[in-house]
């Protein structure tokens, strides 16, 4: 016996709510291993910026996001706003070392 649609439609949107949630704590805890990385390299006077990791993330994150179903296209604009965000704290601490 299927719910009724209005309690059908809470309890996806629950669901959203929940995978948004763990979504933004999986985005800080990236974060926070991103900002240990660029303080590294700038106490390391390495570059800011790596484009060929870059590349080989984007890859990678493309072949998973076709596994799961997902447009690649999507995951890898997805994941171009992370690593622009991600190479703006870099240069921000490559900055302040100098």
């Amino acid at each position: 016996m299927s719910l009724d649609p209005m309690a059908e439609l809470h309890e996806l949107r629950g669901s959203i709510d929940n995978i948004d949630a763990a979504l933004v704590h999986l985005l800080a805890e990236r974060f926070k291993n991103t900002k240990k990385v660029g303080r590294l390299k700038a106490e390391s006077s390495m570059p800011p910026s790596d484009p060929a990791r870059e590349a080989t993330q984007i890859a990678r994150l493309r072949r998973l996001a076709e596994e799961a179903d997902l447009d690649p296209a999507f995951a890898e604009k997805f994941l171009e706003f992370i690593l622009a965000e991600v190479i703006q704290h870099h240069e921000a601490l490559a900055a302040d070392s100098e």
